[in-house]
């Protein structure tokens, strides 16, 4: 089969065509036909190196954790799934990612397609999905009436936590440029902030939670906006003194990590299904080493709206 991967780190142009051997399910493994997979920010960054202590692989890696596609082999104690069923997951982190004609992903990372949501739609939420599910209502704890900030909500993570919230009857803020404000508020943004404004940014306080996508100086300056007992969760790392400030203040602060989990992902996919949840796709591209180089240095740019989609069609 035709991967896209590399063999050393370093910047997009490492990322070159290789054949691999079409791979072979475990007992509780399907191998899935990807239709489409998406970009995300953990790509290039292992692909420049920056997460080789964690993830200490051997050459060559092919990277990419969103998949969508259809099942064409199941394993020996799969009963749940079935051949021609047509899936999305976020699979375990291996370097046998998703830029390849086909994966491997354990029964349990599973979800089901809805058949009104195309298989593009279905590949951008699996990462970015999750992560913003989890910081909202696994570390965030967040339910109706309370107020909430997304930073960055016109990235792929931020689009689905607005998405999210609004949903379980948060009163939502976020912050973007201001051309990105109709299409926050129809996601459902109560309160769009052009970051760029310092006047808007005076009118951020009293929330109870704080989703932080940007980290660094952003991270430290939202406990200023946090009411006393607030929460802010990070998916940026931790800046230096983050814990002591919210000890400080008697708010929380946590990192998270995503943690795949097919069935929030199955959630996820029912609220696509029912129409209340949509991904929002800024660039859709086949699947290419050209073109999986030019993804990577867009998405590097950190200014991308919404998903960037690689489609296998």
């Amino acid at each position: 089969m035709k991967a896209i991967g590399f063999y050393q780190y370093g910047s997009a142009k490492e990322l070159q065509e290789i054949n691999l051997p079409v791979p072979k399910p475990a007992s509780q493994q399907v191998v899935v036909k990807l239709k489409a997979t998406s970009i995300n920010p953990i790509d290039w960054k292992l692909r420049q190196g920056y997460l080789k202590q964690m993830f200490n692989w051997d050459f060559p890696i092919v990277v990419g954790w969103d998949a969508a596609g259809i099942i064409t082999e199941i394993g020996s104690e799969v009963t749940d799934w079935q051949v021609g069923d047509e899936v999305l997951a976020r699979p375990d982190t291996t370097s046998r990612g998703t830029y390849a004609e086909y994966t491997l992903i354990d029964q349990n990372l599973l979800a089901r397609k809805p058949q009104n949501v195309s298989f593009e739609a279905a590949a951008a939420v699996p990462l970015a999905g999750l992560t913003a599910w989890q910081a909202l209502f696994e570390a965030g704890k967040l339910h109706a009436g309370q107020k909430v900030l997304i930073q960055a909500g016109a990235g792929g993570v931020g689009s689905y936590a607005i998405q999210f919230a609004k949903n379980c009857g948060a009163e939502v803020w976020t912050t973007a440029s201001a051309n990105h404000r109709e299409m926050l508020q129809k996601l459902g943004a109560n309160q769009v902030i052009d970051y760029h404004q310092p006047d808007e940014l005076a009118r951020l306080q009293d929330f109870d939670l704080i989703f932080d996508t940007l980290g660094g100086k952003n991270q430290i300056t939202a406990f200023e906006w946090l009411k006393t007992g607030g929460k802010q969760i990070s998916i940026a790392g931790e800046a230096t003194p983050s814990a002591q400030i919210a000890a400080k203040n008697q708010q929380e602060f946590k990192s998270i990590w995503l943690r795949p989990d097919g069935q929030q992902l199955q959630k996820i996919a029912n609220l696509m299904e029912k129409g209340i949840v949509e991904s929002q796709i800024g660039k859709i591209l086949s699947f290419s080493k050209e073109n999986l180089i030019t993804a990577h240095e867009l998405s590097e740019t950190n200014h991308v709206t919404g998903k960037i989609v690689i489609s296998f069609n």
